[in-house]
């Protein structure tokens, strides 16, 4: 989140470099504690380069498979230790793929722009 300094009133917000460095820390320990984790990327204007002053995260987790419905499933993530503010779409494998298959306007951003942190994409 952005950072005000003691000596002035003026807000940095964390580097692209920054957000994106912690988002692969961040990558490998869910990695390494959810074993339904396909893959996972990034999307928006961090995939596209052009970030700015209040810019959040967004990013897309495809996941074996889930019993919650899609809307709830980002709950139990714990995005909030990313250092900017985070939206989380989770898919699973099924739905990527239905999604992908129909096509349609996402479909055709996230084929041309998500950028792939971890995982293969199905």
């Amino acid at each position: 989140m952005p950072a005000t300094s003691s000596t002035t009133s003026v807000k940095r917000w964390p580097t692209p470099d920054q957000v994106l460095g912690a988002l692969r820390d961040w990558a490998s320990v869910q990695a390494a504690s959810r074993p339904d984790l396909v893959a996972l990327g990034y999307f928006g204007s961090h995939a596209r380069g052009d970030t700015g002053f209040g810019s959040d995260l967004d990013l897309v987790a495809i996941v074996s498979k889930s019993e919650l419905p899609r809307l709830e499933r980002n709950r139990d993530w714990p995005y909030e230790r990313l250092p900017v503010p985070t939206d989380l779409l989770v898919y699973t494998v099924e739905e990527w793929e239905r999604m992908r298959r129909r096509g349609g306007r996402f479909a055709r951003m996230m084929d041309e722009e998500a950028v792939w942190v971890l995982g293969e994409v199905p």
